[in-house]
């Protein structure tokens, strides 16, 4: 029964990357799906490192990027007729450029766990961005790698020219690295990458290498890794140095960090969010980037699952008919969140057009209301309603917390009474 549920999760996960641009038909709504493909296939590739090994990397985005420019010099040898390859392979192309440098990279960095394989991973990062500054004969410079992915023949009238036909391939790709990526985690390494994780003393003590199993999940990352950036390659026609960037390592984290690493759906949702952010939220405001921040300071205090484990933990009270009695809470708790989000947001707008705007003047609107800067009384009621949130917050998260906790003991009382 099991198995056939699991076959259905796939089938229903493939009908939705078969079915998305016919429900979401406009170019723009499908340039985000294209980008949601391979941020998915990123952002899972991490957590093969985060999640499933308990390796913080902040260089991640040098695997994927490495692949992106590969990828892309492929295509324009391809282009020139010196290479014979399809574009469909490109990808390919990516992700055994991230393989082979995880290799070479990897060997390096997992000698050390912890604190230190971060900071190793961390100056393996910023060295690699350093160098593709340095060569731009080979990385292009500021400007760049551009490229052309309407190569040759049409193929059964596919030339991948429209953005239709991209996402299509970008599905496919992402389909089977999802599905490879699921399948490894039911491997034995997969297994065996969980308890190094756990507890690497006693994989030791029982005979097993555990720098061994996390250097072959570090090249299994770093293979998935290049084929999103080949992916990207050619979605984006270019690669400039900015996908080797802290800045995009650092995304990777946060939003797998935020989408959970402890179950496999975590970082799809986070690659989700990932995109929504960079190319929507990012265009509402200039403090974009302030307000993920205190988001992820949220979730680390008060979710530290994500959101997946979150979702998870409610379908299990909800398994039980016990979700109903905690909806009024969850409403309370999201009307005390919004109102100190309110005061929190009018206070950062206010700064951030003092500091970037004020020569516009002191008047801005932000949420239907006009406030002004230069208006002492308009950062004083900002305060109080930020304050008001806060504490009204943080009463009904105790009464939830005590709520939960009965409702969590009655569930472990009944499910033990079923046990036989």
């Amino acid at each position: 029964m099991a198995r056939v549920s699991q076959r259905m999760v796939w089938v229903v996960f493939a009908l939705m990357l078969l079915a998305a641009p016919m429900a979401l038909s406009s170019s723009f709504s499908i340039a985000i799906l294209c980008q949601i493909g391979i941020a998915i296939i990123a952002c899972l590739s991490y957590n093969v490192l985060l999640g499933q090994g308990g390796m913080l990397s902040f260089g991640h985005a040098v695997y994927s990027g490495l692949g992106s420019f590969l990828a892309i010099h492929a295509l324009n040898l391809a282009s020139a007729g010196k290479l014979s390859i399809p574009v469909s392979l490109i990808p390919l192309v990516g992700g055994l450029t991230g393989l082979l440098f995880a290799v070479l990279l990897g060997y390096v960095s997992t000698k050390k766990s912890g604190t230190t394989f971060a900071m190793i991973t961390l100056g393996v990062g910023e060295l690699v961005f350093a160098m593709s500054l340095m060569f731009p004969e080979f990385f292009g410079g500021e400007r760049g790698i551009s490229g052309n992915r309407v190569v040759g023949e049409p193929f059964l009238g596919v030339t991948f020219g429209p953005q239709r036909q991209v996402y299509y391939l970008i599905a496919a790709y992402t389909f089977a690295s999802v599905w490879a990526m699921y399948a490894f985690t039911r491997t034995p390494l997969g297994r065996m990458l969980n308890a190094v994780r756990d507890n690497a003393e006693r994989v030791e003590f029982v005979g097993y290498d555990a720098r061994r199993v996390r250097y072959l999940a570090f090249i299994i990352a770093g293979f998935f890794a290049g084929i999103s950036g080949g992916l990207a390659a050619l979605n984006f026609e270019i690669v400039t140095a900015e996908v080797m960037s802290s800045t995009r390592s650092g995304a990777y984290l946060l939003f797998t960090f935020v989408g959970g690493t402890t179950f496999f759906i975590g970082p799809i949702i986070g690659a989700v969010l990932m995109v929504l952010a960079i190319t929507l939220f990012s265009g509402l405001t200039k403090a974009w980037l302030l307000y993920l921040g205190l988001i992820f300071v949220f979730m680390v205090i008060y979710a530290p699952g994500g959101i997946a484990s979150l979702i998870m933990m409610n379908v299990r009270v909800a398994s039980f008919g016990r979700l109903r009695e905690l909806l009024p809470r969850y409403a309370a708790m999201l009307a005390s969140v919004s109102v100190m989000f309110a005061g929190a947001s009018a206070l950062i707008e206010m700064a951030y057009h003092t500091q970037l705007d004020g020569v516009s003047g002191s008047e801005l609107r932000f949420l239907g209301v006009g406030w002004n800067t230069h208006n002492p009384w308009h950062w004083a009621a900002a305060s109080a309603v930020m304050l008001l949130g806060g504490v009204c917050f943080e009463a009904v998260r105790r009464r939830f917390a005590a709520h939960w906790g009965r409702i969590q003991a009655a569930l472990e009382y009944a499910a033990n009474q079923e046990r036989p």
